[in-house]
């Protein structure tokens, strides 16, 4: 399953799900993550250093306009 929306700015990166509930109804979820190397291999998690948050917020706000103008 491929994101329909995904933010990448630096090591962070934000996307954006389509899901259905039960009754049919679309909605949108988020998540969030910081990529990182260690080695020659790239690792992920969700737990983000204070110099990431701004990248996060700009993510995140891109992230929330695309999702208001489907949800519009």
């Amino acid at each position: 399953m491929k994101p329909v929306k995904s933010v990448k700015l630096g090591g962070i990166e934000v996307a954006v799900w389509e899901n259905s509930s039960k009754e049919g109804n679309k909605f949108f979820t988020t998540t969030i993550d910081r990529n990182y190397k260690v080695g020659e291999n790239w690792k992920k998690t969700n737990s983000l250093r204070n110099e990431d948050l701004p990248k996060a917020i700009l993510a995140l706000q891109e992230a929330y306009h695309f999702v208001s103008l489907k949800d519009a």
